[in-house]
């Protein structure tokens, strides 16, 4: 999945997609230990995909903390 894509997910779809893709990427270590893996370029395509969804929970985590810890407005702090 895109990021753009990623990004209009919530944080538990994006939970959920992390949850997938690691599962996905313990299948294909299993199935590169078993050899029966052909094509071994998928397991890198995966772990950048987990990153990927990783990274943008993160992001959406730290939008969330600096939503919750903004600065009151000026005109509220001069009073």
């Amino acid at each position: 999945m895109n990021p753009g894509k990623l990004r209009g997910l919530n944080f538990a779809d994006l939970t959920q997609e992390l949850a997938d893709a690691k599962e996905e990427l313990f299948n294909l270590r299993f199935q590169l230990a078993t050899n029966q893996l052909d094509n071994t370029a998928e397991i890198g395509a995966v772990k950048k995909n987990v990153a990927r969804i990783a990274t943008i929970i993160r992001e959406q985590e730290i939008k969330a903390w600096e939503e919750s810890h903004a600065a009151p407005p000026a005109e509220e702090a001069a009073e």
